[in-house]
C-alpha cells in the first residue's frame, strides 16, 4: 500500500466514522441515565432531511445542522413523553419511533429527491496537516468531524470528572436512591434523552449536507442501528465508542475500495456491501458470550421505567 493509499484510506475511515461517533455518544448518555432509546435510526433521518431541507432553503449549512439538531429533540421528545412520562415500554417505543421517523423522512423529503449542495469546504490546520501520511487525512477535515473529537473529550471529562455526570449515572444505576436523596430522576431522564436525540439529529445533518450532499431516502443506512449495536460493543465507555466507530468506518470503507478498484473478486458486490452489517453482528455474538462483561459494564436500570410515587 503506497502512502496516497493509506492517506485517502485514513481520511475516508475518519469521514465514514464521525456520524457513529456522535450518535453513538448521544445514546451512551441517554443509556447512563437508564433509557434504551432504540429510535436512532428514525432520529437520524429525521435529523437528514431537516437540515439538508433548512440549508437548501438558506443556503447555510449551520442553520442546517442546528435543525438537524432540533428534528432530532423532537423525535426524542416524542419518546421521551411515551417512556418517561406515560411508561410505555422503551423497547416498543424505541422501534417504533425509528420506523414513523423514516418513514416520515422519507415522506418530507420527496421535494428535494433531486436536488443537490454545494459541497461544504473543509477546515485546514495549519502546520499538522502538513504531517507526512496523517496531516491531510486527520487535520484537512469537515468540522464536524472536530467536533466528534471535543464532544469525545467533554463527554469523558462530565461522565467521570464532575458531580453532574456522577449525578447521571447513579440515575441510570439506582434511580429510587438518586430520588431518594433529592435528585429529579425523571428531568434528568428527559435531559439525557434529548442529548441523545441531538446528537442523533447532528449525525443525520453530516450525512446529509457534508458526507454527500444531497438527500436520499434512506440515506442512514442502517447507521443508527450500527450505533446502538457500538454502544453495547464498548461496554458502554466513551474510548471504546470511538475506537469501534472508526473500526466499523474502516469496515465500510474497505468495501467500498475494493469495489472501486476494479480487483477481480468472486464474491458478488452486495456480500462486499453488507460487510459493515455482518461485522456488527459478529461483535454482538462474541460480546454476548460473555455475559458478565455486560452485567458488570450495563447501568442496572436500563430499560427500565421508574415512576417517583411508587
Amino acid at each position: 500500500m503506497d502512502a496516497s493509499l493509506f492517506t485517502s484510506m485514513l481520511f475516508a475511515t475518519v469521514v465514514a466514522g464521525t456520524p457513529l461517533i456522535i450518535v453513538a455518544l448521544g445514546l451512551l448518555v441517554s443509556e447512563k441515565a437508564g433509557v434504551l432509546n432504540l429510535g436512532a435510526e428514525g432520529m437520524m433521518a429525521m435529523g437528514a432531511v431537516a437540515a439538508f431541507a433548512v440549508t437548501h432553503e438558506s443556503g447555510n449549512p449551520w442553520l442546517g445542522v442546528l435543525a438537524g439538531m432540533g428534528a432530532g429533540m423532537a423525535m426524542a421528545l416524542i419518546f421521551g413523553v411515551l417512556t418517561l412520562t406515560l411508561m410505555a415500554n422503551q423497547v416498543a417505543s424505541g422501534l417504533a419511533l425509528a420506523i414513523f421517523g423514516v418513514g416520515l423522512a422519507a415522506f418530507v423529503g420527496k421535494p428535494y429527491e433531486a436536488v443537490a449542495l454545494q459541497a461544504v469546504p473543509p477546515i485546514r490546520i495549519p502546520f499538522i496537516a502538513d504531517l507526512p501520511l496523517i496531516g491531510e487525512a486527520l487535520y484537512n477535515q469537515q468540522a464536524l468531524v472536530y467536533f466528534s473529537w471535543a464532544l469525545f473529550w467533554g463527554l469523558l471529562w462530565f461522565l467521570y470528572r464532575s458531580r453532574a455526570g456522577l449525578v447521571l449515572r447513579a440515575v441510570g444505576e439506582s434511580p429510587a436512591s438518586a430520588h431518594a436523596i433529592g435528585y429529579p430522576v425523571i428531568r434528568i431522564r428527559y435531559l439525557a434523552v434529548l442529548f441523545g436525540g441531538a446528537m442523533a439529529g447532528i449525525g443525520g445533518a453530516f450525512l446529509s449536507v457534508f458526507y454527500t450532499p444531497m438527500w436520499a431516502e434512506g440515506m442512514v443506512a442502517g447507521r443508527g442501528w450500527i450505533a446502538l449495536a457500538l454502544v453495547v460493543f464498548a461496554t458502554w465507555r466513551p474510548l471504546r465508542v470511538m475506537l469501534g466507530a472508526y473500526l466499523f468506518g474502516g469496515v465500510m470503507i474497505t468495501q467500498l475500495f475494493i469495489q472501486g478498484s476494479g480487483l477481480q473478486i468472486d464474491f458478488p458486490s452486495q456480500l462486499l456491501s453488507s460487510l459493515p452489517y455482518w461485522a456488527t453482528i459478529v461483535v454482538l455474538v462474541a460480546i454476548s458470550r460473555n455475559a458478565g462483561t455486560i452485567r458488570l459494564n450495563s447501568p442496572v436500570s436500563l430499560g427500565k421505567p421508574y415512576r417517583p410515587d411508587a
